[in-house]
Formats: structure tokens, C-alpha cells, sequence
């Protein structure tokens, strides 16, 4: 057995491997033994992880720490877990170094560390130190990160994290020669703000429907002409959203934060807004790649997906969206990862009539009209577009009308009516002990004790079911759409003037 009294002997610290947004604990373990001088990391570490062996000996010898004429060994445990990135340097170093005897033992064990050391000893940000905070939290230990990722790990508020901008402080710190300061959490303002919706010129009717997807998170189409103003009207839904709450700030930034994206000293609160170009593969709009890394559906969860040029997608690519949508998360499979991300977004899609995009202006329009309309749109299949919420049609803007000026509500005016919709939605879900959080989270019970409209809606609801051979899908999400519309007009009961609202933006495109 190794006497833990003398300098050679085993060394732990504590660290962790990423399965999605999942901490793995792993146990670093050090050793010293007599033998011929080597540095051995074993515990199926990948190329990053191997070379860190150099990194860490030339940071010790910039540092005059010499490392002895003995074997070396890092074992990784458990060792049937894949350990990838550039995180192990900073606890494989502090590990040997509580080997040597440098650092007390006690302290390093007690601790979960991450961090990439540079050559010259410094620390180096790395991705996941929010869920690795999370994880240190419920084993009761500190964590140990570089300083630009402590205000990030800090805002979790579960344990004690420390922030060193080189392994000389962190040993400085663990031996009480110059203790750190505990990292206080950090929060990211966003200067730049989207411009306001009066900017947009007429389109009254697709203002109307952005409000009413924002109160709700209602999935969105619009479909019309190139310059109509679609893309100009989804930049500013960022605007008219309510900032994340704690909760979801932490959901989202959990998710950012294995994806890099957290890089400006804190998370932030301002809802995520990700828009795609049309050419992107699947890895990066679902997820997957090597590692199974988040896509851009789970970087956009609990802010805004905006997918322009919607049927240039591969159809592969819009199909998949079909599940993510319902569920609010997806599963990424690969041979060597299984992993779940969330994934609850609010999606706004927009597209031409038809490829030349010309197909309202008979003047403009290709020869093929009006079945070149029927053939683009057609790449959106059915079952896709009926889990559009809100369709509608974005007529083109006259010159005339781009002379005139600002109409409409200003975006604080509406984001002041989204968010008193939304705490009326909080307020009811809490009250009846229901786990949604928007009406379009509602499904089963909950959407029945929430939006079964009154003898009047419910009549014009089944005729327009029934004239228009609505799916079941389809009738369902007219009644969470009524029901927002109910909270932005302050009414506790679903009528017929919002079953007939909601029923005028689901007719495009599709007859279900």
C-alpha cells in the first residue's frame, strides 16, 4: 500500500467530461513510482487530451518546477468514458503538482477544475463552465476555472468558484500564499437593440401576427414577394420579446456554454435569435458532428429560429424539424454519443410564393404560373405546415406606401402587451398546477381547462373544422392560438371573435 504521507505517492482531483449537456465527473489520478522516466495519460483521452502531457511540462519549467526522473502516470476515471477537449490541463497539472508535494492533497481533492494552460503558464478559456459549476455544486465542491470563464460559472451560485488567470495563482491560492477572491457572477448587456416595428411600412396584418406568436410562441409563416418586408419584420421580434427569466436564462446559457458561445465575461438575458443560412447541413441546424454538439435548433431554445428562403432547405433538413417541434427537444444519435438537447423555440419561417417570387404580379410572373407556386411551396410537406401556428400572406409594399410615415404601435408599446399576456399565462398555469409555460405548450387537459371557448366560438370552431377539414392538429392549435389573443385583450374566456381571428391565420397554404 502507498504511504500518502510521502511525495510520490496518489494525487486526486476531480474534473468533468461533456455528454451533451450532461457533467460527467471524472476522477484525475496521479501517480509517481519509480521506473524509467515517463508521462503516461491513459483513460481513452483523445488527441487533446494526450497532449497535454507537453503542455503541462513546459508550463512547469517556465514556472522552474522540475519534474522528477520517475513514471508519470494520469489515469482518467472512469476509464470507458471518452474524454475529449482542452479542459483536463488545468486538473492533470494540479494533480501532479499535489503528487510532487507542491500543493496539499486535501485541498486539490476537494476541488473540480477545468482549464487549458498556455505554454507560458497563463490559463486559457474553455468551453462548459456553467454545467461543470452545476456539477461541482451537488458534489459540494469548489470549482476552479481561468478568469475569463468565472464570472460564467459564478452566476450558477451553487459553490465556491475561483478564477486564476495562470496555474502560478491557482498554486498561489491553494497554498495560502495569495487566496483569490471568490468570482462574482456576470450578466452580458446587449447594446445593440433591433429597430422598431414602426419602421416596418404597412403590413398592419403581419404586425398583428408577430405580436400574437410572441405572446403565445407560435410558430409563423410568411409567405410573399421578394422586398415585402418579412425579414425586416422578424429582425425586430427580438424586441418585442420579454427577457429570459433566471430559469431560462440558465437553461439557455447551459446550452451556449458547450457550444462556446458564452465569451463576453457573463450569460446573458436577452432571448437567443438564430437564423440559419438555407445551405446549412443538418449536424449544424439539429445537432450531431463529432461530439454530438448542440445545432442551431437548441441554440435557439427559449429565443427565435428564423429560417428565411424556407423551401431552399433540404428537405431532409425540414423534416426533421417536424418531432422538435412538438416535443420542445431532440435526441441526437450517433454510433459513439446519444444525447438529449432542448429545444423549445419559437420558429418564424419565410418564403416566395414561388421561385422567380413573382407570383401575385402578373406582369412579373414566370409562364408557369400559377403551378410554379404550387411546386415551391409544395417542398413544404403537410404534416410540416400544419404545425404552423400562423400563416399568412405578406403583400408586396407600393411605392407610396414607403413615403408615408410610421404606422402602428411602437415595439415597446407591444412588448409591453406580450409581457402582460405572458404573466397571465404564468399566472394561470401556476394557478392550476400546470407545467407549461406558453399557451402553445398547452396540449390534452391542460389545454382543455385553459381554452374550451364559449357556445358561440365552439360552434363557429367545429363549422370551420369542418369546412375546411382541419387534422386534429390543427383544431388544437386554433384554440391555443384563440387563447393568446383572449390574454393580449385581457379576456378570461375564449370567444368567437378570437376563434375567428385564429382562424383567419391558418387558412394559407394548406387546407388542414
Amino acid at each position: 500500500m502507498l504511504d500518502t504521507a510521502r511525495p510520490d505517492s496518489l494525487a486526486r482531483i476531480h474534473t468533468v467530461a461533456f455528454e451533451g449537456l450532461e457533467a460527467r465527473r471524472v476522477e484525475v489520478q496521479c501517480a509517481v513510482t519509480p521506473g524509467l522516466p515517463a508521462f503516461a495519460i491513459v483513460g481513452l483521452p483523445d488527441k487533446a487530451v494526450s497532449e497535454a502531457r507537453e503542455r503541462v511540462r513546459t508550463a512547469l519549467s517556465g514556472m522552474a518546477i522540475a519534474l522528477p526522473s520517475k513514471r508519470i502516470t494520469i489515469n482518467l476515471s472512469p476509464a470507458d468514458l471518452p474524454k475529449e477537449g482542452s479542459h483536463f490541463d488545468l486538473p492533470i497539472a494540479l494533480a501532479l503538482l499535489a503528487a510532487l508535494g507542491v500543493l496539499p492533497r486535501e485541498r486539490v481533492e476537494e476541488a473540480v477544475a477545468l482549464g487549458e494552460l498556455s505554454l507560458d503558464g497563463s490559463l486559457v478559456a474553455v468551453i462548459g463552465a456553467l454545467p461543470a459549476a452545476l456539477a461541482a455544486g451537488e458534489d459540494d465542491r469548489v470549482l476552479l476555472c481561468p478568469a475569463a470563464c468565472g464570472a460564467e460559472a459564478a452566476w450558477v451560485g451553487v459553490t465556491p468558484v475561483f478564477a486564476a488567470g495562470s496555474l502560478a495563482e491557482m498554486i498561489a491560492h491553494l497554498t495560502d500564499r495569495a487566496p483569490l477572491a471568490q468570482a462574482m457572477p456576470g450578466e452580458v448587456t446587449q447594446d445593440a437593440t433591433p429597430g422598431d416595428l414602426r419602421e416596418v411600412r404597412g403590413q398592419e396584418r403581419a404586425k398583428r401576427a408577430l405580436e400574437i406568436a410572441a405572446a403565445g410562441r407560435h410558430h409563423l409563416l410568411m409567405v410573399g414577394p421578394p422586398g415585402s418586408g418579412k425579414s425586416m419584420l422578424a429582425a425586430r421580434l427580438p424586441g418585442l420579446l420579454p427577457p429570459l427569466s433566471p430559469a431560462e436564462a440558465l437553461e439557455t446559457s447551459m446550452i451556449h456554454s458547450l457550444a462556446g458561445l458564452l465569451d463576453e465575461g457573463g450569460i446573458s438575458r436577452t432571448r437567443p435569435y438564430r437564423a440559419p443560412h438555407h445551405t446549412a447541413s443538418m449536424a449544424a441546424i439539429v445537432g450531431g458532428g463529432r461530439g454530438a454538439k448542440p445545432g442551431e435548433i437548441s441554440l435557439a431554445h427559449n429565443g427565435v429560429l428564423f429560417l428565411d428562403e424556407f423551401p431552399e432547405y433540404p428537405r431532409a433538413v425540414l423534416e426533421t424539424l417536424r418531432q422538435p417541434i412538438e416535443t420542445g427537444d431532440v435526441v441526437v444519435a450517433r454510433a459513439n454519443a446519444h444525447v438529449t438537447y432542448p429545444c423549445r423555440f419559437l420558429l418564424i419561417a419565410a418564403a416566395n410564393p414561388c421561385r422567380c417570387g413573382h407570383l401575385y404580379d402578373a406582369d412579373q410572373a414566370c409562364g408557369r404560373a400559377p403551378i410554379c407556386g404550387e411546386d415551391y411551396l409544395g417542398k413544404i410537406s403537410g404534416p410540416l405546415m400544419d404545425r404552423f401556428d400562423l400563416r399568412l400572406e405578406v403583400p408586396p409594399v407600393g411605392y407610396a406606401d414607403l413615403d408615408l410615415p410610421p404606422s402602428g404601435d411602437s415595439s415597446a408599446t407591444i412588448a409591453a402587451r406580450i409581457s402582460a399576456a405572458r404573466d397571465r399565462q404564468a399566472g394561470r398555469f401556476a394557478a392550476l398546477d400546470l407545467p407549461a409555460r406558453c399557451n402553445a405548450d398547452a396540449e390534452g387537459d391542460a389545454l382543455d381547462r385553459i381554452a374550451t371557448p364559449d357556445a358561440e366560438g365552439k360552434e363557429l370552431l367545429l363549422k370551420a373544422a369542418d369546412r375546411f377539414r382541419l387534422s386534429a392538429r390543427g383544431y388544437h392549435r386554433i384554440r391555443r392560438v384563440a387563447r393568446t389573443i383572449a390574454d393580449l385583450d385581457g379576456d378570461e374566456t375564449v370567444g368567437a371573435p378570437h376563434i375567428a381571428e385564429a382562424i383567419g391565420f391558418r387558412l394559407i397554404g394548406a387546407q388542414n
